[in-house]
């Protein structure tokens, strides 16, 4: 092995760094969730304009998953993922300026244009610094930050809100985004290794969505992360709903699901990387570990109105659910650097996550109207039951869809010989 193959010792301290963004990025995403949950804005904002909001987030992030990996390829890493994080920092400042449901729906369409590009700029990060088996184990690590972030959001909000008002809270948490994003621009460099395979030929992205891996990985994706935003999006409404709690319980207790979640990423990557070590070819250790994470969703979800009898076993169950999905997600993440050239591996996973945007539109413009329509005279638990089930299916066709739609996760040689002529 020569001195460029060698993994090299600051590719941890580059993985914190997309580590911290995720959690910022999910501060930033959740944030209004909560805070719209009660208090000023839970009798501005009904469970239908919520709805209505979050689709407004989703269609952004569709959008912006069209383009933003392919941007970030032809950009490079720094310059792409410094521009991500400006552009959902502002978006997130301009919260703290608005009042209407009309004016929340546009400042978070503009943050779901910037949050988008958080994954293809660390998925092209961590492929230019990690070797293939640790990948997944590292795609843990920096999306272990969307379960963090998910566990402080809630009592930060609480605290922030309480004690200062909501407007403070998008205030503060802009800052904390703006100071990652001048540390990040001049720590970060493409290794040595990388340098001329970030310059390699880009493949455009209709050619890439025409191949069977890409088309049926983003409608995999339609159905399989809409579970993931159930669980973030409305578990603050529902447990306001259903158990009447107020936002100080919920500042408390409201993090258990994401502290159970947040195991599932490190579980969910080291578990690929140990059978991987004990002889399981790649592609197949990556498919048993996505059958088991949606597996454990999608029956949690089907049993869950059947389990939860209390605050603390609805949030064990979402707890164990977010497990499922982000030791899915571990895997995921590491699956376009096993079929597609290293330079097409950021524009691949904005496709695919065009998936995660037209799915989270849809789910959440469902969920509220079922919740308008069930939730007859004040009784939600009808209405969520709905939503369990609902879910607890989709978990199960998209996993259908990996198994036996998207080919086997072996490289295109159709997209290597375009790379290298």
């Amino acid at each position: 092995m020569n001195n460029l193959d060698k993994p090299l010792r600051m590719r941890w301290l580059i993985v914190i760094f997309g580590f911290l963004a995720t959690v910022l990025n999910y501060v930033h995403r959740l944030s209004f969730n909560y805070i719209a949950a009660d208090g000023e804005l839970r009798g501005i904002i009904s469970d239908e304009a919520f709805g209505y909001i979050g689709t407004a987030f989703f269609v952004a992030y569709l959008i912006s998953n069209a383009f933003s990996g392919y941007v970030i390829d032809k950009l490079g890493t720094r310059l792409g993922y410094s521009l991500c994080m400006a552009f959902w920092t502002t978006a997130g400042l301009f919260h703290a300026f608005v009042i209407t449901p009309l004016q929340f729906g546009i400042v978070r369409f503009a943050l779901g244009i910037g949050e988008a590009g958080n994954w293809p700029a660390g998925i092209k990060m961590i492929r230019e610094w990690f070797p293939p088996h640790e990948r997944s184990f590292a795609s843990g690590i920096f999306n272990s930050g969307s379960a963090l972030g998910a566990v402080i959001v809630a009592p930060l909000v609480a605290y922030l809100s309480l004690h200062f008002s909501w407007q403070t809270t998008f205030i503060v948490l802009a800052a904390a985004g703006y100071l990652w994003l001048i540390a990040f621009w001049f720590t970060y460099y493409t290794p040595e290794k990388s340098i001329k395979e970030s310059k390699d030929r880009i493949i455009p992205p209709m050619k890439l969505f025409k191949t069977r891996f890409v088309s049926m990985f983003t409608l995999s994706k339609v159905f399989i992360d809409p579970v993931w935003y159930f669980v973030t999006f409305w578990i603050g409404r529902y447990l306001v709903d259903v158990h009447h709690w107020n936002m100080s319980q919920i500042g408390w207790f409201a993090m258990i699901p994401f502290l159970i979640a947040d195991v599932g990423n490190i579980v969910g990557g080291y578990f690929t990387q140990f059978i991987i070590k004990q002889g399981v070819p790649v592609p197949k250790a990556r498919l048993i570990a996505v059958s088991i994470s949606a597996g454990i969703m999608g029956v949690s979800l089907l049993l869950a109105p059947f389990l939860i009898t209390t605050p603390m076993s609805a949030l064990i169950i979402f707890g164990i659910v977010g497990f499922g999905y982000t030791s899915y997600t571990a895997n995921a993440m590491a699956i376009p650097a096993d079929v597609v050239p290293p330079s097409a591996s950021a524009t691949v996973w904005g496709l695919a996550c065009v998936g995660t945007g037209l799915g989270g539109a849809l789910f959440q413009s469902v969920s509220g109207l079922t919740l308008k329509t069930l939730a007859v005279d004040g009784n939600y638990t009808i209405g969520y039951n709905a939503l369990f089930y609902m879910f607890g299916a989709a978990a199960f066709i998209g996993l259908f869809i990996m198994l036996f739609l998207m080919g086997p996760l072996v490289k295109n040689k159709e997209l290597e010989e375009y790379v290298n002529n």
